[in-house]
């Protein structure tokens, strides 16, 4: 303490990583995915979280729901607040969608806005399969974890952005490159979008 004071140098506290876990506030479901991500077709896997973006002094919130089949990020939303609003409006834009399951499991962790009694009433009411990994254990939910990994090393780690505003503008844009562009080894050499295009004109 005595030589950083001389040198004038303070602290600089680590970003936390945020964490939507807040103990047991409603009705917790079973792991009924345990980490069988593998799937033959579109819409039999989805799986959801949120991640924390801090630019500067501002923060902001993605909440995505990811298909397992093909990685391909069903729908999201990008929010000021981590709250039940941004939760339950990426349900609604994933269900605008027009796809059709008849066994859907929807995958998160045990984060207060998938035990809130909405959300469960929304998946129930689409007849989605509710899945929760354990506690604590985020390789339960490593197909997620993956994604906001590769979108921060390549997005927005290398980068300079000017505010939130225009880093929300480059993380829409970079979404749909995502999506429709950006090519995976595990699906052939295709982008999500491609893939299950090509696999639906096959079947």
């Amino acid at each position: 303490y005595r030589l950083m004071k001389e040198e004038n140098l303070k602290n600089v506290r680590k970003r936390n990583k945020y964490r939507s876990y807040k103990g047991e506030v409603g009705k917790t479901a079973p792991n009924i995915l345990n980490r069988d991500f593998g799937t033959t077709g579109p819409n039999r896997k989805w799986t959801t979280d949120v991640t924390q973006i801090n630019i500067g002094m501002e923060k902001c919130y993605l909440s995505p729901i990811l298909d397992m089949y093909n990685g391909e990020i069903v729908s999201y939303t990008i929010s000021d607040h981590p709250d039940l609003k941004m939760v339950m409006d990426m349900l609604e834009k994933a269900y605008a969608k027009g796809h059709t399951w008849k066994r859907l499991i929807l995958h998160s962790d045990q984060g207060w806005h998938y035990q809130h009694r909405s959300y469960q009433k929304s998946l129930q009411d689409h007849k989605i399969v509710q899945s929760m990994s354990r506690k604590g254990n985020c390789l339960d939910n490593a197909m997620m974890e993956n994604f906001f990994g590769i979108m921060k090393s390549e997005l927005l780690y290398p980068n300079t952005f000017n505010d939130m505003d225009h880093f929300k503008r480059e993380l829409r844009k970079y979404i749909e490159y995502y999506n429709n562009d950006r090519i995976k080894l595990r699906l052939k050499g295709m982008s999500p979008v491609q893939y299950r295009t090509h696999n639906a004109v096959l079947s």
